[in-house]
């Protein structure tokens, strides 16, 4: 920065100093043209450039010494082509020749130059296009420096017209110009305040922002040229291609002092109104020699997003809270750097929500942002879509879809932390919420990632892979000790569950969309419900009244409310491609078991489950259950069916498989009892043994096996006699 205003001075310098060599040629020759050719001779062996005089040179001696210069052009450094580094249509310099001779002072009538052409450039390797101007300069000592300053500086004006200031940079590829560049001057005289009024019209690129400025300041040079000093600094304009429509800008520092012998600048306060904002900054004085380091303190009043939005052609999201996004404030403890923009103290009001922190953006992208921020309360519901009324479109996919960001991710380089002391996000509230990200090369990770809520807490670790071509989620998270009855709600705006839930839940997809990452769900999962009740079911009633029914009986008189105690509910399993399976279900009730399989389809939000009931011999808990009730309950094992949609289920004891298995038992035993009989009957009508042989009494031996067996085979003989075969 330093170098450019040298650099700039210095061609002002260097104009003022070719007139004032033109003028002492002319004191010594009639036509100063006829040495055109010695000048740009000596400016070349002065500068390493060729310097070439196109127009006129014309002179007047005295009282005033006034030279005027043609059309002129100096040419570029070595590497930077052959666009000239600098050209002017015509230059004019008068100079009271007296004082100038007698006093060192230095009385100029009106210093005017029109159509400048400056070309300032920054190869790839950062070297300027005018490094070699201000090497001998910066050399130069600074004594010499002191004794070239005039005792008394006193100018009539300065006029600049029709010029035009490039600037480009080939390692960004960024291009600024100021063309149709005036500048009107009122008296300068050293220590004294006089008028500077500028105007310009500027294009940068890439972006495509122009505009027109205009600037005016009460300006002041110290008496020893050490210090320029700009009261009631103000620039106004209209610039395009920041917001939809031009944007008026206005500017204002009160005072500015710029200390050339220190490098130093005090810019004071400083006020700035675009866009209905208002920002508002106090700058501590800084050095420009070398990177350049601005500290302030920053401000922005208050405003509302949703009208700034479409200002800037971004259209405002839709709230389901219409008064969202209406008010916004900001102040922070700046500081600003070539390298990065570094906000501390920095304090956030967005509605009813207050945040603090530190935040630092890089202005390179390999660097990553950095933020620590707290938030008091935060409500996501407030900046979510309103609720639709009308009915999805059958091919519309799900209404809570969206697509992975994977732009963002691999344009995200970023780490930090938040926390938030109170969130709600559908309808619940999470307490203590802390969430770390870091990003990088195309990966997301979120962790640490936890909070409180429904008295119990979640511990989560999620992470995105995006850099490849479809991206990949991680999911690691457990829930430890949260009340049922208020997450059942919130998530499936049911109120029959209470308790409480441990679970943890490993799982990996991949999609470009959340329903697609549903639909390749997998990984294992595993949750434990304690000590709650399922309302508006009563399990016991279910069983008897589908005994009751079964055998004809009254159904026995439902208890109010229905509802079902639990102990314990266990289940672990695999999730493949969206559907859980679990084989080890285990519900612990006051009066029966559970056990079974089934499987929970994660994407259609479907249960089918198998399970078998044993009815436990606790009378505490079978309140009016009969005597003959309890007996058959207690003696068999009960199917049940659970299936239906996961938030309200449907259950259905089997009565009728559970008799139809006791009858078939029952059957099986009366059958083996028979064919005992039988079997017993032709032994002892068997014929008696021949031979003399006489059969075993009582108590004796009984038959060979080979007699057994001769037997069976009559009982089969005469059991299809009687049943058929």
């Amino acid at each position: 920065m330093s170098r450019l205003i040298k650099t700039l001075l210095l061609a002002v310098a260097g104009i003022v100093l070719l007139l004032v060599l033109t003028a002492g040629a002319l004191l010594l020759f009639l036509d100063p043209n006829d040495y055109r050719d010695d000048i740009a001779a000596r400016v070349e062996a002065a500068t390493g450039r060729e310097l070439t005089i196109e127009g006129d040179l014309s002179m007047r001696v005295f009282p005033w010494l006034a030279v005027e210069v043609g059309r002129t052009t100096l040419g570029n450094a070595e590497g930077f082509g052959d666009e000239p580094f600098a050209r002017f249509d015509n230059a004019r310099l008068s100079v009271r020749l007296l004082p100038l001779l007698l006093r060192q002072e230095i009385a100029v009538g009106t210093a005017s130059l029109d159509a400048l052409e400056l070309n300032l450039a920054v190869n790839e390797s950062g070297v300027t296009n005018w490094d070699d101007l201000t090497a001998a300069e910066a050399a130069a000592p600074a004594a010499a420096e002191e004794s070239a300053r005039p005792a008394v500086l006193d100018i009539a004006s300065v006029a600049v017209t029709n010029a035009t200031i490039a600037y480009r940079d080939a390692a960004t590829g960024s291009r600024y110009t100021l063309e149709q560049v005036s500048l009107v001057t009122g008296r300068i005289a050293l220590g004294e305040a006089f008028d500077v009024d500028s105007e310009f019209d500027f294009r940068v690129t890439p972006g495509d922002m122009s505009g027109h400025m205009a600037i005016a300041a009460r300006t002041t040079v110290a008496n020893d040229y050490a210090r320029i000093g700009l009261e009631q600094l103000t620039l106004d304009g209209r610039v395009t291609g920041i917001a939809r429509d031009p944007v008026d800008v206005t500017f204002a520092a009160p005072a500015v002092t710029l200390d050339l012998d220190d490098s130093r600048a005090a810019l004071g306060e400083l006020e700035l109104h675009a866009l209905g904002l208002s920002v508002e900054a106090s700058v501590e004085p800084f050095s420009w020699a070398g990177d350049i380091t601005v500290p302030a303190q920053l401000s922005v009043a208050p405003f509302s997003l949703k009208e700034l939005l479409p200002k800037l052609d971004i259209e405002a999201p839709v709230t389901a809270d219409p008064t969202a996004l209406q008010r916004v404030a900001f102040s922070a403890a700046a500081s600003i750097s070539p390298a990065a923009l570094a906000l501390d103290s920095m304090t956030l009001t967005l509605d009813d929500t207050g945040m603090s922190g530190e935040l630092r953006v890089p202005f390179t992208a390999t660097e990553p942002i950095l933020f620590d921020l707290r938030a008091d309360r935060l409500n996501l519901d407030r900046y979510m879509a309103p609720a639709s009324d009308t009915p999805a479109a059958a091919d519309a996919g799900p209404v809570d879809d969206f697509e992975i960001p994977v732009d963002t991710i691999r344009g995200l380089e970023a780490r930090g932390s938040l926390r938030i002391a109170e969130a709600t996000l559908s309808g619940m509230t999470f307490s203590n919420v802390q969430l770390g990200l870091q990003s990088s090369a195309g990966k997301l990770r979120l962790k640490p990632l936890s909070a409180e809520l429904f008295d119990g807490r979640y511990n989560g670790d999620i992470r995105i892979d995006a850099s490849g071509k479809t991206p990949k989620l991680s999911l690691d998270e457990h829930v430890e000790g949260v009340s049922l009855a208020p997450l059942a709600q919130a998530m499936f705006e049911q109120r029959n569950l209470s308790g409480t839930i441990n679970g943890n839940f490993a799982l990996n997809a991949v999609g470009n969309t959340l329903a697609e990452m549903r639909g390749k769900l997998n990984g294992t999962m595993s949750f434990e419900l304690k000590d709650g009740t399922w309302e508006g079911t009563d399990l016991w009633y279910q069983l008897r009244r589908a005994r009751a029914l079964y055998r004809q009986e009254t159904p026995p008189e439902p208890s109010n409310p229905p509802r079902t105690r639990f102990t314990s509910v266990i289940a672990t399993g695999t999730v493949t491609d969206g559907v859980f399976a679990n084989k080890d279900l285990l519900a612990e009730l006051p009066f029966l078991r559970l056990t079974g399989s089934g499987t929970v389809n994660l994407v259609a939000g479907e249960i089918d489950y198998a399970l078998q009931a044993r009815v436990l011999e606790r009378p505490e808990s079978l309140a009016g259950a009969s005597d003959a009730e309890l007996a058959e309950f207690t003696e068999a094992l009960i199917p049940v069916r659970v299936r239906g949609p996961l938030a309200d289920p449907s259950v259905r004891p089997d009565i009728e498989a559970m008799f139809r298995k006791e009858v078939e038992s029952t059957l099986q035993k009366k059958g083996d009892e028979l064919k005992q009989r039988l079997l017993d009957r032709l032994i002892k009508d068997q014929p008696a043994p021949a031979n003399g042989e006489t059969a075993p009494a009582e108590g004796e031996t009984p038959p060979p096996a080979e007699e057994e067996k001769d037997a069976e085979d009559r009982l089969k003989d005469k059991l299809k006699d009687l049943f058929g075969p």
